[in-house]
């Protein structure tokens, strides 16, 4: 074990006020692709670029190609928690972990058996009726082709944040009050180019800033602790 695990390690042995803030890469070890990576899904070519697809107006506009998307780069049947899923809601369990702040709409946390989990960008487990407001779970849209639609004849609609939407107003209270009490924060797996989420790190009051993430971030020259790992692997020694 290297003297950056090891000082992980002592730091959450340590602490039972830990707050979790993870993106895209917590789960790319489950099978999931990031955004941006090489081989991410940015990096796939469309009729349309994929933050216009993913967008409120296209959305509103053109449905049928919104789902054609969705359905194929958004949905994931038979994925699994992988090991940085499980640590946290171990670590939740022993009374250490606060609250997981995610960026992620996958679900694997609860999966994975974690209580305390703020999505920032909603979840593709949720689902609604535009017009009725009819809740719907994960099937109703997976396993429909084309546009799903409610008994009433509105459409069904994933409850994730688009582009040009804005975040939940209490979601991110809960964020900011979690963060700004922790005594470790640790983030992972996650670029922190994309805001309003990753501005959530300027909260941080305290002196424990771990970042895991394999490439660069603008935040690294703040972090107490760097480690350029795959999320899962750091994970399976603490």
């Amino acid at each position: 074990m290297d003297d950056k695990i090891q000082t992980l390690k002592k730091w959450i042995d340590e602490s039972d006020n830990i707050v979790f803030f993870g993106g895209a890469g917590v789960s790319t070890e489950s099978g999931i692709p990031d955004f941006r990576s090489v081989d991410g899904l940015y990096s796939q070519k469309y009729k349309y670029p994929p933050e216009t697809i993913i967008s409120h107006s296209f959305f509103m506009a053109e449905p049928e190609e919104f789902y054609r998307f969705y359905h194929d780069k958004l949905i994931y049947r038979d994925v699994k928690p992988n090991r940085a899923h499980t640590r946290l809601a171990e670590l939740e369990k022993e009374g250490k972990l606060r609250a997981i702040v995610t960026q992620n709409i996958d679900g694997l946390h609860q999966l994975a058996g974690s209580k305390k989990v703020l999505e920032l960008h909603g979840s593709t487990h949720r689902n609604y009726c535009m017009s009725c407001g009819k809740a719907y779970g994960y099937e109703a849209v997976a396993d429909t082709d084309g546009v799903p639609r409610c008994a009433c004849g509105g459409i069904i609609r994933p409850d994730v944040v688009l582009y040009e939407e804005g975040l939940d107003d209490d979601v991110m209270s809960d964020a900011v009050y979690f963060i700004q009490k922790a005594d470790v924060l640790i983030v992972g797996g996650t670029s922190l180019v994309v805001y309003p989420a990753a501005g959530l790190i300027n909260y941080y009051r305290g002196s424990k800033l771990v970042l895991i993430n394999k490439g660069a971030t603008g935040y690294d020259s703040r972090a107490n602790l760097l480690i350029s790992e795959k999320i899962g692997e750091v994970f399976a020694q603490v």
